[in-house]
This record gives structure tokens, C-alpha cells and sequence, in this order.
């Protein structure tokens, strides 16, 4: 019998390639309407320059930006006044389209929210920036779990393949909203964030005393935090890697206010982490989203999991590591394949990663059981947990 979850995702497929092409080009302007250059641009943080400048790329000059940061109020950003929201609905909210353009991990955000406080002051046209994304997007895609809804189509039967592999409920319901939200936009269909704990969610594995746990992407050591935490002395080594400078010293300055016995089994490494060891271009920028980057300012040394490991038994591997996922996962198949390790691997750093990486998990180990867990607001901190049979929680 077909499942609630998957009639909603064969009626998503079942839209013929010619009409999500046609959708995505003229959304914007259906829902914008006499505005669709008339534009007010609510939040003024980095999505809000980001957007700014594509907007300028494509001869278009917002009217304003309108933020809810008091600080920012009445000063510019890159030459463009921020409003306090009351001020610019009363100007503007009858004569311009407000476009949205908050959309980060973290904060809480959720699109409703904000679309029903701008129409609460009076702002008759709120859109969310994906539509105007989509518009242009040689200016602004892909943008990490935001991309063009054609090219869901183009990989259905990858999508339909993975949604026959997730291992609970819960796995089956978020992937199918967000799959949704891929195709429309549908920021009110998402789910609310797992409040369960980032990496260490109850009801699917336990943490085990002889844990050989790898942390890659480790930034500044805040899952490692998490990991002592919960584990005190109890586990059996604990190897961290993280490419950027600073969070790399602010990791090594955590692990240097904890008790000698726990030091002693961590071992952190300043490297990337790819499919093969060598050097890549760095972005740096001590924050959540260091990245490799073929025009950045860094050097950084990259490994291989396969070889960094070639002596150890990892029980539990975790990446978060900005889009380089794939290319690491490959660069782990054979450690994988020896030791089947639990694996927690972001699913969120590009648009078909939601499929894409749970599909390459089950090519590198097929008896894997694959869950989906989204620890954040609007598709952001999406993990897949891939969990070895003899590890999953019963209880």
C-alpha cells in the first residue's frame, strides 16, 4: 500500500519538466506583480548584500533595505538606507514589493513569521528572495540547498530511489517537504527544527564507551564540546579536523581547558578533508562557513579519510563541511567498507545533496540504515544519520 509520504512525492514528481521550467522563470513576477522592479529588500545582512549586488548585476536599484536590527536603522549598507520596518511599509508597502531576504541557519527565522509582519504593517506584496533567485539565476544559484526546481525533475528516479531508503517516519516526512520546498518554495510546509541534539539525536544509536569518534569540519570545537559532554573520559579517542586558521585555534584553546586524560585521547589536525590528500584553495573567514574555494586566499592541506585513518577504527565519522561532502565520503569508501561507522553527514550544501549523498552513502555500504534529521529552521542543518544494523537504538 502507498504511504501518505510517498503519494505526496510521486504528485511533486509527476509536474512534466516544460511547466517547472515555465514556473520558475515567471514566479517572480506573477507574485510581484507592477513591482517586479520596484523592490524593497527586508533584512540587510549578508543574503541582503549578496542580494543587492545581483540585483545591481542586473541594472536593478532597490528602493531601500528594511531590517529589524534598531542598530542598523537610518545608516547605509553598500549605499542603500535601512529602514526601521514601520517607516518603510509606510512608504512603500502600496508601491513596492518587499522580498525577503533573510534565510540563515540559526535565529530561528522561519519566512511565515516575517511575511505576516510585513503584512501586519501594511505591506501588501512580500515575496521570499528564492523566487527572485530563480529569476536570475546566473547572478545567484546555486545557493547552497536553494537551486533551480527543473533540475529535481532531472533527477527523479535518484529522488524516488532514496526516498525508498530512509528508515523512519520522520526521515520520510522531512525529505518529502523539503523535496516540496525545492520545487515551490513552500516555506509553511516545512517542519519546525529537530530540537533533538545536533549529531547525538536519542532514539536512533547511543554513544559507546570504546567510541572512535571523527570529527570533520570541526570549527571551533563545538562538537567536540557536545561529544565530552556527554561522554566526560568514557570513549576511546576522539580526532578532529578543521582547515581554517582561526577556528582551528579556538578549537585547540577548548581542548586545552580540559583534564589531561582527556586531552591525551584527542588529536586534532589543521587539514581539509577530500577525496584525495593534497592541497585546494581556502576561503577563511573563522566562521561556520569556511569553505574551499578555487579563488581563495588560503593554501590549506587536504586528506584523505582513507589515509588519515589507514591505522585506526573509527566507530562514528561526522562531516560538515560546506559542499565538499561527497568528495570526502569518497575519499572514506574503504574505511567505511572496513568498519561501517555510524555517519552523520550534512545534507544541506547544495541543492541535490538531499538525495545525492544518501545515495552515495548506500553505493559505499548498502546495509546501512538512513535517517534524516533537520536541526535547524527552513531546511538548514539537514543530517543524514547512516547507522549500521548492530548499532541502532531498540529501546
Amino acid at each position: 500500500m502507498i504511504s501518505h509520504h510517498e503519494r505526496q512525492l510521486e504528485w511533486l514528481l509527476a509536474e512534466d519538466r516544460a511547466s517547472v521550467l515555465a514556473r520558475e522563470a515567471t514566479a517572480f513576477d506573477h507574485a510581484t506583480g507592477p513591482f517586479a522592479q520596484a523592490l524593497v529588500l527586508f533584512g540587510a545582512g549578508g543574503l541582503g548584500r549578496k542580494t543587492l549586488k545581483g540585483l545591481r548585476a542586473a541594472g536593478i536599484e532597490p528602493l531601500a533595505f528594511a531590517d529589524n536590527n534598531p542598530a542598523l536603522w537610518h545608516h547605509e549598507v553598500d549605499g542603500i538606507k535601512v529602514l526601521p520596518p514601520e517607516e518603510a511599509a509606510r512608504h512603500y508597502g502600496r508601491q513596492a514589493a518587499f522580498v525577503v531576504t533573510i534565510w540563515r541557519a540559526g535565529g530561528g527565522h522561519r519566512f511565515e513569521r516575517t511575511h505576516a509582519q510585513l503584512q501586519k504593517r501594511g505591506c501588501q506584496t512580500v515575496v521570499p528572495a528564492g523566487l527572485l533567485f530563480w529569476k536570475y539565476p546566473q547572478l545567484f544559484l546555486d545557493h547552497y540547498c536553494l537551486g533551480l526546481p527543473h533540475t529535481v525533475c532531472d533527477e527523479s528516479d535518484a529522488v524516488r530511489e532514496v526516498f525508498g531508503c530512509l528508515g523512519d517516519e520522520l526521515s520520510r516526512q522531512v525529505y518529502v517537504a523539503q523535496v516540496r520546498w525545492r520545487l515551490h518554495l513552500d516555506f509553511a510546509g516545512l517542519p519546525p527544527a529537530d530540537n533533538a541534539a545536533h549529531y547525538f539525536p536519542p532514539g536512533l544509536f547511543a554513544l559507546a564507551p570504546d567510541e572512535v569518534f571523527v570529527d570533520c569540519g570541526a570549527f571551533d570545537g563545538d562538537t567536540i564540546g557536545a561529544f565530552v559532554e556527554r561522554r566526560g573520559g568514557d570513549f576511546q579517542r576522539l580526532i578532529a579536523v578543521e582547515p581554517d586558521p582561526g577556528n582551528f585555534q579556538k578549537m585547540r584553546e577548548r581542548v586545552a581547558h580540559y583534564a589531561p586524560a582527556i586531552q591525551k585521547k584527542i588529536q586534532l589536525h589543521q587539514a581539509g578533508v577530500a577525496e584525495t590528500s593534497g592541497t585546494l584553495r581556502f576561503s577563511a573567514d573563522g566562521s561556520l562557513s569556511s569553505a574551499v574555494n578555487p579563488d581563495g586566499q588560503l593554501q590549506i592541506e587536504c586528506v584523505a579519510l582513507d589515509e588519515l585513518l589507514h591505522d585506526t577504527k573509527p566507530s562514528y565519522i561526522k562531516m560538515d563541511i560546506e559542499s565538499a561532502e561527497p568528495g570526502a565520503l569518497r575519499g572514506a569508501r574503504q574505511v567505511i567498507h572496513d568498519c561501517a561507522p555510524i555517519l552523520a553527514i550534512s545534507a544541506y550544501h547544495a541543492p541535490n545533496h538531499l538525495w545525492q549523498i544518501l545515495r552515495l552513502i548506500k553505493s559505499l555500504r548498502a546495509d546501512y540504515r538512513l535517517f534524516l534529521r533537520q536541526h535547524n529552521e527552513e531546511c538548514w542543518d539537514t543530517v543524514c544519520y547512516a547507522v549500521p544494523a548492530h548499532r541502532l537504538d531498540h529501546n
